[in-house]
């Protein structure tokens, strides 16, 4: 089942086809969502807000279009609202942002994204690889060429290898 047809079972009222999108959906979301908010427990509480604000719209998704980009075009303009609330101000880092004992390796991956990659490769590998946008879909998206958006892609992967191995010397 595609996100397409989830969102047109969740606007006729199917309250596990919501559950299903959650579940299908969710590590992409999660995943752009921190490229924004940069931190566990901002990006967790914008999750809940954006999937409400999904069931709430859902009479604003208009059937065969693009799901995802209707639920990251949610996704963003949140995480925007957010950044514009706090004032951009950077909280300081305590304890509280490594809430596992046993390391969470999506989290330690999107810590070693945040770290090593811009902003524009983060996304980039974040909406080809979780969810799973052609290079010519991103570059229409993004308003830049296919080459670019390729050459950011290799390049954000170099620079991933690159920081993996070093860290396992």
């Amino acid at each position: 089942m595609t996100v397409n047809d989830l969102l047109i079972r969740i606007a006729a009222g199917d309250n596990n086809a919501f559950e299903k999108l959650y579940l299908m959906t969710r590590r992409g979301v999660y995943a752009f969502l921190y490229t924004y908010l940069n931190d566990h427990h901002d990006t967790e509480d914008a999750m809940q807000t954006v999937y409400l604000k999904i069931k709430r719209s859902i009479h604003l998704y208009r059937s065969g279009s693009n799901g995802r980009a209707w639920i990251l075009e949610i996704a963003k303009n949140h995480a925007l609202n957010v950044i514009k609330q706090k004032g951009r101000l950077e909280l300081v880092e305590d304890d509280d942002k490594y809430p596992h004992s046993e390391p969470d390796t999506s989290f330690i991956i999107t810590e070693l994204m945040e770290k090593v990659l811009t902003e524009a490769e983060r996304r980039i590998i974040v909406l080809h690889v979780l969810w799973g946008y052609k290079h010519r879909e991103l570059a229409n998206g993004l308003g830049v060429s296919t080459g670019t958006v390729t050459s950011k892609y290799k390049r954000a992967i170099n620079k991933l290898k690159r920081e993996i191995k070093e860290a396992s010397k």
